[in-house]
């Protein structure tokens, strides 16, 4: 078992609710109204005056199996809008209760 950690611009939100349920990601935990700002490229979301967005972000837990799917269609879309900024980042789940 992997966790799928995604932090994403607020507009991405139902574009991604699709693709965990395409790639049968059921479970899931979302963090809403988060700030942040991209390690390389993207606008602040600070949501202040200047930097009004916000970022939202989701932590699923999934097979294997499903990692690299899921991975590629979250890179294909952030592909499309860049700027809005995406990041996907996968741990190691040890164990479970």
């Amino acid at each position: 078992m992997k966790s799928v950690f995604i932090a994403y611009d607020q507009a991405f939100h139902e574009r991604i609710m699709a693709i965990l349920d395409r790639y049968n990601c059921r479970g899931f935990s979302r963090f809403e109204q988060i700030q942040g700002r991209g390690s390389k490229t993207g606008d602040p979301h600070y949501g202040s005056h200047a930097w009004p967005s916000m970022c939202s972000a989701i932590i699923t837990i999934v097979e294997d199996t499903r990692v690299q799917p899921l991975l590629d269609a979250l890179h294909a879309m952030d592909k499309e809008t860049e700027m809005l900024g995406l990041r996907a980042f996968v741990w190691n789940v040890e164990q479970t209760i």
